[in-house]
Order: structure tokens, then C-alpha cells, then sequence
């Protein structure tokens, strides 16, 4: 196996790892948040509103999916849904008040953590680290979904 090689499995095993860490510390920040979920109340933030469609094509997920958890952030009130004003067939996702506390406070906390682990990298280390992950998003994948518009 060539050093390339071996690199790819390297990174495909670290990733897995991340992104199991990922879902475990989701449920910890706060119980009622999944990774998911706090996925859907960022982007919702980010463009102070969309309609379900919109997640679903942006994250490429079925509808119903995005239906579920849509379901499950309006029964926990941290979202709601409301009457576009352009185009009143149309329903558009808000967070709640209390949707932007919870979204704040678990990224308040997700900062903290990985602060934390990265408290001893040296600021080099934490530079290049950054732009190899900015450059491996912004490279072509399935579908890109995760990055800001």
C-alpha cells in the first residue's frame, strides 16, 4: 500500500470517528437537539427562514425525513411555521425565541469543546488544520449541501 493510500484510510477512519463524536456530543450539549436538528436550526438562522423543500434539496434529504425532524422542532417550539408574505400558499420555517436561545447556547458549548481540545495545538497547527478542511468541503462531493450559501 503506497503512503497515499494509507493516508486516505487514515482520513476516512478519523473522519468516522469525528463524525460519531459529532452525533455523541450533540445529544449531550442538549438532550432534545440531535446533530441533525442543529444542522436544520443553523441553517434556518443563517437565511432567517426557508420552506421544508428548501432544507431538503439543500441537505439532499427526502422530504420526509426533513418532515420528521421539521415535526419534532415545531412540538419542542423551536420552530414555527409561517405564511410567506410573497406567496401565502406557502409556509416558511422561523426558529422560535426559544429556538435562537437553544441554537445560541449549543454553539456556545460546541465552541467551548473544541476549544478545549484544541487548546494546545500551536496557532500554525490550528491555521493549516482550518484550510485543509475548508479545502476538502469545498472540493466536489455528493452534494457540497453544508456549506453556506
Amino acid at each position: 500500500m503506497s503512503a497515499a493510500e494509507s493516508a486516505v484510510e487514515t482520513i476516512q477512519r478519523e473522519m468516522t470517528i469525528f463524525a460519531r463524536r459529532a452525533r455523541a456530543s450533540a445529544g449531550r450539549m442538549h438532550p432534545e437537539l440531535s446533530l441533525v436538528s442543529y444542522t436544520l436550526l443553523g441553517h434556518l438562522e443563517e437565511r432567517d427562514g426557508c420552506r421544508a423543500t428548501d432544507l431538503a434539496a439543500h441537505y439532499a434529504l427526502d422530504k420526509s425525513t426533513v418532515s420528521r425532524q421539521v415535526s419534532a422542532l415545531e412540538r419542542a417550539g423551536l420552530i414555527e411555521r409561517r405564511l410567506d408574505p410573497e406567496d401565502h400558499r406557502v409556509q416558511v420555517l422561523h426558529l422560535t425565541e426559544a429556538g435562537r436561545e437553544i441554537l445560541a447556547q449549543v454553539t456556545r458549548s460546541r465552541r467551548a469543546a473544541f476549544r478545549e481540545r484544541l487548546a494546545d495545538w500551536p496557532e500554525e497547527d490550528l491555521v493549516r488544520f482550518a484550510a485543509y478542511l475548508e479545502r476538502y468541503n469545498a472540493g466536489p462531493g455528493e452534494t457540497g449541501s453544508d456549506r453556506p450559501a
